[in-house]
């Protein structure tokens, strides 16, 4: 019994799935045959009804081009799982001048309203994935369509048919039910691999978004570089380089004070021996920002598991064995290990957190599981943000799964080789 149920099921669903196909794929060829029809119903002894179907062909396929394709990408991906890129280029941010005008990336408009509206417009006529799109919507009424118009069309024809008294009209009605019945369950697949072919980004598109995704990466590691010589420019002046000054001056009054004074001198020596230990204290935690000698000397997991001894929470440390990866990468992961168990101390209020370090042969994957609340989120210019564009850096990943409630767990991938 199970057998039969399956195959009505497949048959059903196929056919739910050849008219959505059918529908989408048809839709701008169903507009221009209305163009057409409108054209002829005008008139042609009219001499501009020529004019009327042309221009309802033109803006509605440049309308509606757009939005069939991302309905295809939809019910590719729904139905098969199969996802096709994009490849829209993404619009860059709208700035306003000091002059007052407002700079979009191509001109100076007055107002942020027209500068997004022209912005829009040049990325759209200059994007090739918008005649990516008009060529597929050429292409997908041929090579996908009329396959998945068959089953519709085939019960309509078998309604047709089985209603007249006709003896000839009711087989031809059997017959194109039984035709629908038997290629339900296949006139829909084509759209998979037609999208794949003519939907998916072209090479030259790719390599765009790649030279995009890098100049945002550069951007980045420039601020960051940026931002942490100001940092530790700060630190030096207000921390350690007041702290040796202080330090001077103490020396030098001892110095005179040696001879008439030594008491003083014996206290203010004291003095500069304490403001010596915390000068060298304070430079310990510098350098330890920047990176720490154990990463240097013993490695990832070492250095993990003496952040973990550091940490108030309950840490346990677990890895598939010892390796050692280029110092850039294991400064990059060492510190999204350490964002991502602050972040557990500071707003997860966690208790115990899990931390398994693995290599796979091709890269480190960094796995940190907490208890806490979770609600974490990538988004912004938040901690989670900056780690996500530390790691893109070197192609690497950050996955993140905190639902309310938690627990929450995040994934670092960085590809890379053992040393």
């Amino acid at each position: 019994m199970r057998q039969p149920v399956s195959w009505v099921e497949r048959v059903g669903v196929g056919f739910v799935r050849a008219c959505a196909v059918s529908a989408v794929t048809l839709l701008i060829p169903a507009v221009w045959a209305a163009a057409v029809a409108l054209g002829i119903r005008w008139g042609p002894a009219n001499p501009w009804s020529w004019l009327l179907p042309v221009v309802l062909v033109g803006t509605g396929t440049l309308a509606l081009a757009r939005p069939v394709c991302r309905a295809v990408r939809f019910l590719v991906e729904r139905w098969t799982g199969t996802a096709v890129p994009a490849g829209y280029r993404a619009a860059g941010p709208v700035t306003r001048m000091s002059t007052g005008h407002w700079w979009n990336g191509y001109a100076y408009e007055r107002s942020r309203r027209d500068a997004v509206m022209d912005q829009s417009w040049r990325i759209w006529w200059s994007d090739p994935a918008t005649w990516r799109d008009l060529r597929f919507t050429g292409i997908a009424p041929f090579a996908a369509g009329l396959a998945a118009v068959l089953p519709p069309a085939a019960v309509a024809v078998a309604v047709l048919g089985l209603l007249r008294p006709e003896p000839v009209a009711r087989a031809v009605g059997v017959l194109a039910a039984v035709a629908a019945v038997a290629v339900a369950p296949y006139a829909w697949r084509l759209m998979e691999p037609v999208a794949v072919r003519f939907l998916g980004p072209s090479t030259a598109m790719l390599l765009v978004e790649r030279v995009d995704e890098l100049t945002a990466q550069r951007a980045d590691v420039t601020v960051a570089q940026a931002a942490e010589i100001r940092r530790i420019e700060r630190d030096l002046h207000d921390g350690a380089q007041a702290g040796l000054v202080a330090l001077g001056l103490s020396l030098a009054t001892a110095e005179k004070l040696m001879e008439t004074d030594p008491e003083r001198a014996r206290a203010l020596m004291r003095a500069a021996r304490a403001g010596a230990a915390s000068s060298l204290a304070e430079l310990r935690d510098l350098v330890r920002g920047i990176n720490p000698p154990l990463l240097n000397e013993r490695g990832l997991v070492d250095a993990v598991r003496a952040l973990a001894l550091n940490s108030p929470l309950d840490v346990v440390v677990t890895t598939d064995g010892p390796f050692r990866l280029e110092p850039p990468i294991e400064s990059a992961v060492y510190f999204g290990a350490a964002e991502l168990l602050a972040n557990a101390t500071k707003h997860a209020r966690a208790t115990s957190v899990r931390i398994a370090i693995a290599h796979s042969g091709t890269g480190v994957v960094v796995e940190v599981r907490d208890d806490g609340r979770g609600g974490a989120v990538t988004g912004g210019e938040g901690g989670l943000a900056g780690l996500r564009r530390r790691l893109a850096v070197f192609d690497g990943t950050l996955e993140l799964t905190s639902p309310a409630g938690g627990p929450t767990c995040a994934t670092m991938v960085v590809p890379c080789e053992s040393l």
